[in-house]
């Protein structure tokens, strides 16, 4: 196959698959490469003016800062960012869905939970409200953990504790609130869990018996919350933390596997660590998998909304309302103010790694990061951590960075991850497994003990996309019926519940 990729007819950039030396012919365009060019990274395949858009995709990625003549390397060095037209086109690609008849959709073995809600996995889940309770919750975890009490109850995947930094030193409304708030909502009620304990401290802001008005918990035999403060320090804390999930254990392990819908599942999409090969192989690969899942009834979750940012015409063109176009630039207007206001350009999300791995935009990489949305209508727009309640495609509002990003997927629903990566990205959820998508064979072979799976084939030309689609499809279905992903096995997940912080600290 060829060691070059012009990916659409009106590009003026190609792609070196490897790496390439000066010299080289393209015979195609009958251009001969004018220094060496390193894997994944671009190349003119024609003369570009300065001030020229350059295209890829079919679209722009950024402008040329200097001439520059066919043959040579294009990259940050010469293709800057500018201002351009997009053409929204609200709902001009909106199209109707052919779903596969109810009788025919494929199933899965989940946990059916009595909210009507099917989880992937089993946990037992303490949820702390401040950092100041961080301690308790993780002692309570490792000690059911580590005593070999679990291996009586082995429909249980674990005890977990999910910690964080925040809580407290906050406003007790508004933004910063209602978005934390949210998100511990989302992890008491995920059917990922059997049961779940609160524990607070007593005189943060984020007060548990609030929490709990607010989002309609209450106590019961598989939900119970207290506070280090009311039951007499960290001792005290403890056990009584040790005898509550002590006491949900049989209940939780009662729960068995049984039979459900494809249309039960909601997967959060991710992608971390990119490279140009992201937006070509695993990115298509697994948009094709959620065009399958939505044709099943099911939901797939696309999120990192500064990861769209240049890119998010294509998604109001696909927008099933103009109402759900124009909620989706206004959270893009929101990020453009709010990166303003922190003195930070949205422009500056590429890492040194996506750099190094050929992307020179954000536009480059939303381009090829919105390829993880497929092809169906977009149906709705929603808050971080907010619940999901449509079908189909839908996008969260979440910042770029992976953790959050995630956690904010799995407070809305979402039961399972697909984690697509191009530079080796160590990622994994709890309660929810994530699925680890390798974008070139590469970095596949190098991480096998992380990567689940190589859509690299796709570039090797064993695979074609809807194959490595429905590879990915298929795959789904299975770590929702109890397959363990790499992550789970290297033990990933109790360190990544990372809530989202928005407001000043004091």
């Amino acid at each position: 196959m060829s060691s070059i990729i012009v990916l659409h007819e009106s590009d003026n950039v190609g792609i070196c698959k490897v790496s390439l030396p000066a010299g080289v012919l393209y015979a195609e365009k009958d251009v001969t490469l004018l220094r060496d060019i390193p894997a994944m990274h671009k190349f003119a395949v024609r003369p570009i003016a300065k001030g020229e858009a350059i295209t890829k995709y079919g679209q722009v990625i950024g402008f040329a800062n200097q001439d520059i003549p066919a043959g040579e390397h294009v990259h940050a060095h010469n293709c800057v960012m500018g201002d351009f037209e997009k053409d929204y086109g609200f709902c001009e690609q909106a199209r109707p869905t052919q779903f596969v008849p109810v009788a025919e959709r494929a199933t899965f073995q989940g946990y059916k939970r009595a909210n009507g809600k099917v989880g992937t996995r089993n946990y037992i889940g303490i949820i702390t409200t401040v950092n100041c309770s961080a301690t308790v919750a993780k002692a309570i975890a490792q000690q059911i953990s580590q005593s070999g009490e679990l291996a009586q109850f082995p429909n249980i995947d674990g005890v977990v504790a999910l910690t964080h930094d925040s809580g407290c030193g906050m406003r007790s409304d508004g933004e910063g609130y209602e978005t934390l708030r949210r998100t511990f909502n989302g992890y008491a009620r995920h059917p990922n869990f059997g049961g779940v304990m609160m524990v607070g401290l007593g005189c943060e802001t984020m007060q548990i018996k609030r929490v709990m008005e607010e989002c309609g918990l209450a106590d019961s035999k598989t939900f119970t919350a207290y506070t280090i403060q009311d039951v007499g320090g960290t001792r005290h804390a403890i056990e009584k933390g040790l005898d509550a999930v002590r006491a949900m254990l049989p209940l939780v392990n009662a729960h068995q596997r049984e039979t459900a819908s494809a249309s039960e599942l909601i997967i959060g999409l991710q992608c971390g660590g990119s490279d140009a090969f992201s937006g070509i192989t695993a990115n298509p690969a697994l948009g094709i998998a959620g065009d399958i899942l939505v044709r099943h009834g099911g939901t797939v979750i696309l999120s990192e909304t500064p990861e769209i940012f240049g890119a998010e015409h294509l998604l109001t063109r696909r927008a099933e309302s103009p109402e759900v176009a124009q909620k989706l630039l206004e959270r893009i207007q929101w990020w453009q103010d709010y990166t303003a206001r922190n003195d930070f350009e949205l422009n500056n999300n590429p890492s040194p790694g996506n750099k190094a791995g050929g992307l020179t935009t954000i536009i480059e990489k939303s381009l090829g990061a919105q390829a993880k949305s497929g092809s169906t209508n977009l149906r709705d727009v929603f808050l971080y951590a907010e619940e999901i309640t449509e079908k189909g495609f839908v996008f969260m509002d979440s910042p770029g960075y992976d953790p959050v990003s995630a956690t904010g997927q799995v407070a809305s629903g979402a039961q399972i991850l697909c984690f697509t990566t191009g530079r080796g990205s160590a990622f994994g959820c709890k309660p929810a497994p994530s699925i680890k998508l390798a974008t070139n064979s590469g970095i596949y072979e190098r991480m096998q003990d992380d990567m689940d799976i190589n859509c690299g084939k796709v570039l090797d030309g064993e695979l074609t996309l809807e194959q490595s689609g429905q590879e990915i499809f298929e795959e789904i279905l299975a770590v929702a019926s109890g397959k363990r992903t790499k992550s789970e096995l290297l033990g990933y997940g109790d360190n990544e519940f990372i809530p989202w912080k928005i407001g000043a600290v004091v």
